[in-house]
């Protein structure tokens, strides 16, 4: 079974990211996703992010209804340790059978910095990445961004997946999902209508709980 692996803060969870959800189902025959909210990512040292309780709850009605699509929380809070993604998905593959394979779901711009994560070279070769591109990046890019000792041959074929020495990595494209969490966030605190960026229930709990209405 192909599975795949989705996390990020979901701050909140919008129709972009339902999107990109989507598209690598259908692209690359997963059978399940796991959206997994980070509780403390360390990228994201010194921003503010809403309670993890409202974001897993977030993702929880996003995904509700929707075949496959499980909300996880496998990086829930644990004291003040950092969410680490090779603990995550080394994690979920304790959970999964010895014959299931994980897909890493990850935009091109996190993408971008995989080098410098916690454990990469490990990362890298414990699930095949699905690097979500957008305009103006091409498969290249993603090759450097690698780290060196599982960089591509010299030989990259143009599209699909390039060979690598010692991970796997897949181009996802054309996904249209022109919607930010940022974009969200102000639209909730200028009290505008959120249907058009987030599924309706994720709306309604931004309006009861008053999520972003300030700040």
């Amino acid at each position: 079974m192909n599975v795949g692996l989705f996390g990020g803060t979901f701050d909140p969870i919008h129709r972009g990211h339902m999107a990109v959800a989507r598209a690598a189902a259908k692209k690359f025959r997963l059978q399940k996703i796991y959206f997994v909210p980070s509780s403390l990512p360390p990228h994201r040292q010194g921003h503010p992010l809403t309670p993890y309780h409202h974001r897993f709850a977030m993702v929880t009605l996003a995904t509700r209804g929707k075949k496959g699509f499980i909300p996880s929380s496998l990086e829930a809070p644990n004291g003040s340790s950092f969410s680490y993604s090779i603990d995550t998905v080394r994690a979920l593959k304790r959970e999964l059978g010895k014959r299931d394979r994980v897909y890493f779901i990850i935009g091109i711009d996190a993408f971008m910095d995989i080098a410098k994560w916690h454990r990469a070279e490990a990362l890298l070769r414990e699930a095949d990445f699905i690097v979500v591109s957008r305009p103006g990046y091409a498969l290249a890019d993603v090759a450097r961004a690698l780290p060196r000792v599982v960089r591509p041959y010299p030989k990259v074929k143009a599209g699909g997946k390039p060979t690598l020495a010692r991970a796997a990595v897949h181009f996802l494209l054309d996904v249209k999902a022109p919607v930010s969490a940022t974009q969200v966030r102000t639209a909730a605190r200028r009290g505008k209508a959120l249907g058009r960026f987030v599924d309706p229930a994720v709306a309604e709990y931004i309006k009861k709980t008053g999520l972003y209405r300030s700040g």
